[in-house]
């Protein structure tokens, strides 16, 4: 698991994409220019939440969220999702 040094505020997560697909299941290699944005992956930093929002993920949980969910970042070279609590469908 990835150690960051990064505290998401209120109801927010820092999401680790998981890499996309390299392979179709068929074995057809995919191109960098046609590979689809993965939608899973692992938090490594969770928010304390807000007064009207308890946070129902934690560090570790692998989770679904949106195509086009959060805001991407790199931090020490790796690079994350910061996104809403909200913008998560669900822990896998």
């Amino acid at each position: 698991m990835a150690n960051v040094n990064f505290k998401p505020l209120a109801d927010r997560v820092l999401v680790e994409p998981e890499a996309a697909e390299e392979k179709t299941a068929s074995g057809i290699i995919i191109p960098d220019t046609a590979k689809e944005k993965p939608q899973k992956g692992k938090i490594v930093a969770v928010g304390i939440g807000t007064s009207d929002h308890k946070m129902s993920v934690k560090v570790g949980d692998k989770v679904l969220y949106g195509k086009y969910s959060g805001t991407e970042l790199s931090i020490s070279g790796t690079d994350y999702l910061i996104m809403k609590e909200s913008d998560i469908f669900g822990i896998v």
